[in-house]
């Protein structure tokens, strides 16, 4: 089996998304459209694969980063030009060359694989997908002779009214011999619209008595391309499908499929059941035994085992073991509940970590703050951590308790088992073990003992 080296069309401008972002760049279930199917020739070649791209070129790379080589087509004039800009690159360094669109995220890395060995299997310069469907997809027709055996490929728009209705159809999907290739390309003929098509090197191939194989893709859906913004959706629906399968198939709980949405990069543990309405999105990761939702918007956040969030947001945070989140909570960046948290509806916790068994109760914020193990956060307490200009912190050791409707005032610090009135104002540091309460809060005396 020779080397094998890939080239990735992604020039394109996408007129008919009309989006000033890259076609290639919009996203799919959490990822970008380009990363399926980087994803899918990873199987096929350990060698970084050739990215031809042009519209948004800056942009592209910042996105995809090192993970290919690049080469630009300043001129948009067709796929055979856009093949023929990595010539250089390749010319000599692989036997074959696998070609394909960066708009086509639903082609599996199982079917490139089969292109690939049928591709070895036989001694014609060209391999190529086709796939059989009602809907023509905008895609070239295969003509064939009485045999069976292909002639050429004619595009849509040049296509008679009698080719029109093939139904067997060119996704575009290609592997060539190399030197073939590179002798071909600059031959190609100037189409009525002033483009050159990889489709003519069909025609040429046939027209010097050289075979051209052909594999019928079984699943036409793997072939969608997404060229406007119905077929991204169209696109999408399937990937999410996929995921939401994959997961079930994993040992998760769904209970409406059709009303639950789970990007491609987040993950699910074993049990854990998600409620119609759930939404995990981004680099979110969620244990074991979970019940997630109703309602719930989960974004880029890690949550453990055998917890339960209900008809919330949680974006940028962490939670452990064990924690009850809502209903009607928020969960900003940098917030961390430890085991046991217990965090009640309508709350907000942003950049602050609560310690095992914290309690907060309902209608409260805490910002820029750590809550020691065990304290109790009364319903309504705020902490005031902005002064106008900078944050501050407020600090709430192990144990203490804030009574519902207190105001800290931050920089400030409540010790260890201390108790602090409901309705208060705090504006100095309450020391451990002691009462305080009052606008301004002040210490009153030193807590009872247990027992006493």
């Amino acid at each position: 089996m020779g080397k094998l080296a890939v080239v990735v069309l992604a020039a394109g401008q996408g007129t008919r998304m009309r989006s000033s972002l890259p076609k290639v760049l919009h996203s799919i279930a959490g990822r970008p459209m380009i990363e399926y199917i980087l994803d899918a020739v990873a199987q096929v070649t350990e060698d970084r694969p050739v990215l031809v791209i042009g519209h948004g070129a800056d942009l592209i790379r910042q996105t995809v980063g090192d993970t290919v080589t690049y080469v630009l087509q300043e001129e948009q004039l067709g796929t055979g030009h856009a093949v023929l800009q990595a010539r250089d690159r390749l010319q000599g360094g692989a036997d074959d060359v696998l070609v394909l669109y960066g708009d086509m995220p639903l082609l599996s890395p199982l079917t490139v694989q089969s292109l690939v060995q049928a591709h070895h299997g036989h001694a014609g310069p060209i391999t190529m997908l086709t796939c059989v469907h009602e809907e023509p997809m905008g895609f070239g027709r295969i003509l064939r002779d009485e045999h069976g055996r292909i002639l050429t490929i004619v595009e849509e728009r040049q296509a008679t009214p009698q080719q029109l209705a093939i139904r067997e159809l060119n996704p575009g999907v290609y592997c060539f011999r190399a030197v073939w290739l590179w002798e071909h390309l600059p031959r190609l003929p100037l189409s009525p619209k002033g483009e050159y098509y990889l489709t003519d090197l069909v025609h040429m191939a046939v027209a010097e008595g050289l075979a051209v194989e052909t594999i019928l893709v079984k699943d036409p859906l793997e072939t969608l391309g997404v060229n406007d913004r119905m077929h991204l959706a169209r696109v999408e629906g399937v990937v999410r499908q996929r995921v939401r399968e994959e997961l079930m198939r994993a040992g998760v709980t769904i209970i409406d499929p059709s009303s639950t949405y789970v990007d491609a990069t987040a993950t699910v543990g074993q049990d854990t059941v998600l409620f119609p309405n759930t939404h995990l999105q981004g680099r979110t990761c969620v244990g074991r035994n979970n019940l997630i939702g109703p309602n719930t918007i989960v974004r880029d956040s890690t949550i453990g085992d055998e917890c339960r969030v209900e008809a919330s947001v949680v974006e940028g945070a962490v939670l452990e073991d064990q924690v009850s989140v809502g209903p009607f909570a928020h969960l900003r960046k940098g917030a961390h509940l430890a085991q046991g948290v217990h965090m009640g509806n309508f709350g907000e916790v942003k950049n602050s970590y609560l310690g095992p068994g914290a309690k907060m109760g309902h209608f409260s914020y805490v910002g820029d703050a750590v809550i020691g193990a065990d304290a109790n956060i009364g319903a309504g307490t705020v902490t005031c951590n902005y002064d106008g200009v900078r944050k501050h912190a407020t600090v709430i050791d192990e144990g203490a308790f804030i009574g519902s409707g207190t105001m800290l005032v931050a920089p400030v610090k409540v010790g260890s088992r201390a108790v602090v009135g409901a309705g208060s104002v705090v504006t100095h540091d309450v020391p451990a073990d002691s009462v305080a309460y009052g606008v301004p809060a002040r210490v009153k005396g030193k807590k009872a003992s247990q027992g006493s």
